[in-house]
């Protein structure tokens, strides 16, 4: 009987592990740290996340602060998908999908100034009325 209640939690534990959800994570506003600065993420619409190949997720007050740690920790980082925050409703969609805008009157935490956007039209409208440019990433 104890090896039957040692399988039964066996299988359970891999079921859970196989069920989790693997993209990004909700952001912890006034808990969760900037895995790169260490800074206390408090403007979710700014936050980013990055996930390793293996599964470990970072996340990250600012889309410069995504960027330095990418290439300060190229091993680590190395085929990790990336997520941006859609300004406009504050879901995470991946970078690689995203328009961003820079610059003109954008504030963001630690100073990179951009914001993504899902919608490109979206992001045209937000850059002339911030006055800031369409920016690659």
């Amino acid at each position: 009987m104890k090896l039957f209640g040692k399988l039964l939690l066996a299988s359970t534990m891999i079921f859970l592990t196989a069920c989790s959800k693997t993209g990004p994570q909700e952001i912890a506003v006034g808990k969760d740290q900037c895995d790169n600065c260490k800074m206390t993420i408090t403007e979710p619409k700014y936050a980013t996340q990055l996930i390793t190949e293996k599964g470990r997720n970072y996340k990250f007050d600012d889309i410069v602060c995504m960027k330095d740690y990418e290439g300060s920790n190229t091993e680590t980082t190395a085929n990790a998908k990336m997520y941006v925050a859609d300004f406009p409703s504050g879901r995470f969609i991946e970078s690689n999908t995203a328009t961003f805008i820079k610059g003109g009157d954008i504030k963001s935490p630690m100073g990179g100034n951009t914001q993504a956007y899902k919608d490109k039209a979206a992001a045209e409208k937000a850059a002339t009325e911030l006055h800031a440019t369409l920016a690659q990433q």
